[in-house]
């Protein structure tokens, strides 16, 4: 039994430098600027600079090319030149999730603008604060299809918080101003300015800062106290509690209130893949990861629940697996900023719509009062922490090793892990290497670990981790990416070169679409259609050595466990340019505990064909 009152205090996360809510939204003090004569492009440049922006991840072209020229005489605002704007996105998204800051991109009209459409995407569904600034054709030719004419603000706007088109040059600094202040307060979120190219050419005057208009958006930050007090008593009394952790914590920089909370509640504490580092891996009281391949006891805690405390998380179906199976005797608290969110996949008995912040720090006041039996109770959570330390004992995280004698791709990433440490960056791309990440890497600080949650987008994690470091230069930064996702964006790694962000790339090369692969072994009769990529074998296409050598970094490959150890530490070392690392690992390693799409929890399987059925006794 898990014991609620161990005097050993574990550390308090700290959280990084930022936090969205907490630095990003926060005014910039500047000093007042009034009546300066300039183009709608040094008007665009002079606000950027005013909201302490240091860097915009970008490609020029015709219509954005205005602003790129005053661009250059800024002594503040660094552009780094990507090779794709997708990859201008997510680097932007990870300098973002990184440094808690607004990341900012930047590309023309028509195909610039569209190909940012997937990290703007990525960034809505994973809350990021970003502005993404795109330039549009002269405002005369707006609607007459024009050469490289798209309406981006009109294919955006269900993928973002607003969008924007300037038609007016005296309103570029207030429209940045609320574009910078949307993105990065309330629930934190993507926001799209397009310019057309005369208005970037046009004589305005600057001035700063400027009066916002946005008399419809007041989010909620202070919860009703009624609501907490009622979540706290139901806390105090439920027999089998767990708190829910979301991404939403990460955003609050609510880490440390998250901490207080699980210790005096004596709760259970799950973190989404979103929220991996919000609480530490090594505290007694953490399951690990919920949902569709989490940890065992970590999906039984919800299943089997009275009381779910869920702090900005969304009840994603990753999470849930079939809705209406979905923890049958469970009430909900449910604590989000997004008042859109609560109800909308599951009932939520306390709703309480607030910053998490705000909303675990007014819990952990009413707990601390210990009226009306507030306060931990250890006998009262004896039983439901047997269970859960069983089904730990029973079932942890683990893996065999190829019988062919390859490289088990999750003994890879667990090594990088425990090599690089916990106060490295981790960013991954998408797949099943994205689920080892998340599995087999001990998180103990929020910020550490950046992914693609909500969209799934492969291609993410070159990029963001070149956003991250650039971010975050004291840190290292690893991207564990899958053969097929790195084949995405692999070409910033030219960037990463040429601007100097050493990043470090670990490719875990099983030769195949790893996850789809997974999916046709169980659930396709093993019939492998279009998921094998050649990358393995003598004529492997690419040779990501030569690769990497080519985009002006250090190759390195790795086929044997003796090997595994002295090439993460040979990474480790190289600190003037980024390394790719291949990793050639056995093409069958699958990611298990999982819960296949369109089940319930219940139908858990521990490894092929074999399911861990929660048997009543067990409730």
């Amino acid at each position: 039994m898990k014991v609620m009152t161990d005097p050993v205090k574990h550390p308090v996360p700290q959280p990084p430098p930022a936090s969205p809510l907490a630095l990003a939204g926060r005014a910039v003090p500047a000093q007042r600027q009034a009546g300066v004569q300039v183009t709608g492009a040094q008007s665009l440049i002079k606000s950027l600079e005013a909201l302490d922006v240091e860097v915009v991840f970008g490609i020029p072209g015709g219509t954005i090319l205005p602003a790129y020229d005053p661009m250059m005489d800024s002594t503040q605002v660094r552009h780094i030149l990507v090779r794709h704007e997708q990859g201008g996105g997510h680097a932007a998204t990870g300098y973002a999730q990184a440094t808690g800051k607004v990341g900012v991109c930047m590309a023309t009209s028509g195909p610039g603008a569209t190909n940012l459409v997937t990290p703007i995407a990525d960034a809505y569904m994973d809350s990021v604060p970003l502005v993404a600034i795109t330039g549009q054709v002269t405002r005369n030719l707006i609607g007459t299809d024009g050469f490289q004419e798209a309406d981006i603000v009109g294919i955006t706007m269900p993928i973002t918080k607003h969008s924007y088109l300037v038609t007016d040059p005296e309103d570029i600094p207030r429209v940045l101003a609320e574009a910078f202040h949307l993105a990065s307060t309330g629930r934190p979120g993507p926001v799209l300015v397009d310019i057309p190219k005369d208005v970037l050419q046009a004589e305005t005057v600057f001035s700063w800062p400027p009066r916002k208009e946005l008399p419809g958006y007041k989010p909620t930050l202070h919860p009703h106290g009624k609501q907490v007090r009622q979540a706290a008593e139901l806390l105090a009394a439920a027999d089998r509690p767990v708190l829910y952790v979301g991404g939403g914590v990460l955003k609050a920089g609510a880490t440390g209130e998250l901490h207080e909370l699980a210790e005096k509640s004596g709760a259970p504490v799950v973190t989404t893949l979103m929220a991996r580092g919000a609480f530490p891996d090594s505290h007694p009281q953490h399951l690990g990861m919920p949902g569709m391949h989490g940890t065992v006891s970590a999906v039984y805690a919800l299943q089997r629940s009275d009381l779910i405390v869920a702090l900005g998380a969304r009840f994603d179906d990753r999470v849930t697996g079939k809705l209406d199976s979905f923890a049958p005797d469970a009430k909900v608290v449910h604590v989000d900023i997004d008042p859109a969110e609560i109800g909308k996949n599951r009932h939520a008995d306390v709703p309480i719509v607030g910053d998490a912040k705000a909303a675990i720090g007014q819990l952990v006041d009413y707990l601390a009062e210990g009226a009306a039996g507030l306060g931990p109770d250890e006998p009262r959570l004896a039983q439901w922490w047997a269970q859960l330390d069983d089904l730990r004992r029973r079932y942890p995280l683990g893996y065999d090793k190829p019988a062919d004698g390859a490289l088990a791709p999750q003994y890879v990433i667990q090594r990088i892990g425990e090599i690089a440490g916990p106060d490295a960056l981790y960013a991954t791309g998408v797949g099943q290497h994205q689920m080892w990440a998340a599995q087999f890497i001990s998180y103990e600080n929020p910020g550490t670990f950046l992914n693609s949650g909500g969209a799934g987008t492969m291609g993410y994690a070159v990029p963001a981790a070149m956003g991250a470091k650039f971010g975050r230069p004291d840190k290292v930064v690893w991207a564990i990416d899958g053969d097929g996702c790195f084949q995405m964006t692999n070409q910033e790694l030219a960037t990463c070169a040429i601007e100097g962000i050493p990043v470090k790339i670990a490719v875990i090369n099983n030769g195949n679409l790893g996850m789809v692969r997974q999916w046709q072994t169980l659930f396709y009769d093993k019939r492998y259609s279009n998921t094998n990529l050649g990358t393995h074998g003598v004529g492997r296409i690419p040779d990501f050595v030569k690769l990497a050598e080519a985009l002006g970094c250090v190759g390195l490959r790795c086929e044997t466990y003796e090997d595994v150890d002295d090439v993460i530490n040979k990474a480790m070392e190289i600190n003037d340019r980024p390394v790719v690392i291949d990793f050639i690992v056995g093409a069958d390693a699958q990611v298990w505990p999982m819960v296949a799409a369109g089940t319930g929890n219940d139908e858990i399987m521990f490894a092929r064909d074999v399911r861990p059925i929660f048997d009543e006794d067990e409730c």
